[in-house]
């Protein structure tokens, strides 16, 4: 790539990292070059986010000091920026351009083709109905409801008023996966508990708003909530936030949120985009990229949860023990954690 034309390599059938009928494309070399250079731009939110676009941009940081790649990242200021940065990137012919968040989805199809020898990546990439995944994409996607069900478990055995919450960003399938195996962690250990659930909209902003953040998390606490996880982005800093002011427990989400208020977060839901990110670039550097859908969960360590010494005051060990054998069930297939 850059300068150099992608040809078709090995034929290979991807059957552990296939989802949705969707296998992966053969794959791709990439013919050596003194540099490898990775395009990424951020999704609503931003870099700072103590979410998904940081964990990606960890990921990126990982990449440069293995193979020390070279890094371009843009932040688009709105929605439709977001094309343009990438279109940007691509007209540049860097080796692999990635989109952080679904938003970018149809965009990376679209720009897949236009730029046949260009590699992209989307980060939780939705692939649009009836659309053929071109053969330079990668979605990287996750299983983001078994680790809900294994921080919902959490909220439900440390709840003591039977009542937590949840809050959303914006009102979109990825993120009805959060609340989905959320609940149904919630009641596996807690079947008399109530999960009361809302969403900051139905636009990319619901992601970026705080103050929205910190009302819907304030007024479940109002209604007796205990403990509130979020899946919501910058948005989340509210629900954080509501927490704090109310001596109440909070779950975090994408990355280790305990130090935005380490009185209460309880633990956090681990969405390991650095490790999608680090590993799609390092195919690119080893020249064994290929397209299609890869989907990481509790099997592949690509969620889980945080138990360290920084949470420990708060996540008493028979919770954590309790918590690691619901996720070993989950990934024996004793357990389905329902992803709607």
């Amino acid at each position: 790539m850059g300068n150099a034309r992608l040809v078709a390599g090995l034929l290979a059938l991807n059957l552990a990292l296939c989802a949705g009928g969707h296998a992966l494309a053969p794959a791709r070399e990439v013919r050596p070059r003194a540099a490898v250079t990775i395009g990424l731009v951020f999704d609503v939110g931003g870099r700072d986010d103590r979410s998904v676009n940081d964990a990606a941009w960890r990921g990126l940081e990982w990449a440069r000091r293995d193979w020390g790649v070279e890094v371009l990242t843009i932040e688009p200021s709105d929605g439709a920026d977001r094309e343009a940065a990438l279109r940007q990137l691509a007209a540049r012919k860097v080796d692999l351009v990635i989109g952080v968040g679904f938003i970018f989805s149809a965009d990376l199809e679209k720009l897949a083709r236009r730029f046949p020898d260009v590699a992209f990546a989307g980060v939780d990439y939705a692939p649009s109905e009836g659309v053929t995944i071109p053969p330079n994409l990668a979605g990287l996607r996750f299983r983001e409801h078994e680790g809900s069900f294994v921080v919902g478990a959490i909220a439900g055995l440390t709840t003591r008023s039977q009542v937590v919450g949840f809050v959303g960003g914006m009102k979109i399938p990825l993120i009805r996966k959060f609340e989905a195996g959320y609940q149904a962690g919630v009641r596996h250990v807690c079947p008399t508990c109530t999960v009361l659930s809302a969403y900051a909209g139905t636009e990319p902003r619901a992601f970026a708003d705080p103050m929205l953040g910190q009302e819907l998390a304030s007024a479940q606490l109002d209604r007796g909530a205990d403990v509130i996880y979020h899946a919501s982005g910058k948005t989340g800093a509210g629900v954080l936030a509501a927490a704090e002011a109310r001596g109440k427990l909070a779950i975090g989400v994408d990355s280790d949120q305990f130090h935005e208020a380490p009185c209460c977060v309880l633990t956090s839901m681990i969405k390991r985009v650095d490790v999608a990110v680090h590993e799609i670039v390092g195919d690119v550097v080893a020249g064994r990229f290929r397209g299609g859908l890869r989907e990481l969960g509790l099997a592949e360590d690509g969620v889980g949860f945080v138990a360290d010494d920084h949470n420990r005051h708060l996540l008493p060990p028979p919770v954590v023990a309790r918590a690691r054998a619901l996720a070993a069930e989950v990934v024996a297939g004793r357990i389905e954690v329902p992803s709607q």
